[in-house]
């Protein structure tokens, strides 16, 4: 029987620990946005390649 009490206090400390870790997260904004990350995906970097190409172009002018 008292096996039953140290599981169940075994099992509170590791679900408080888990609490408090998503409590952490979410104050640490982990899942502040969750949506753009999955359509970064879906879209070219055009600016950021002719930003690229027009640095390249004033490293060497020809």
């Amino acid at each position: 029987m008292s096996v039953i009490f140290v599981l169940i206090l075994v099992s509170m400390v590791v679900a408080g620990g888990f609490l408090s870790l998503f409590i952490w997260a979410v104050k640490s904004g982990q899942f502040d946005d969750t949506m753009t990350p999955s359509m970064r995906v879906l879209f070219d970097d055009k600016k950021k390649k002719k930003m690229k190409q027009q640095a390249n172009l004033e490293e060497n002018p020809s």
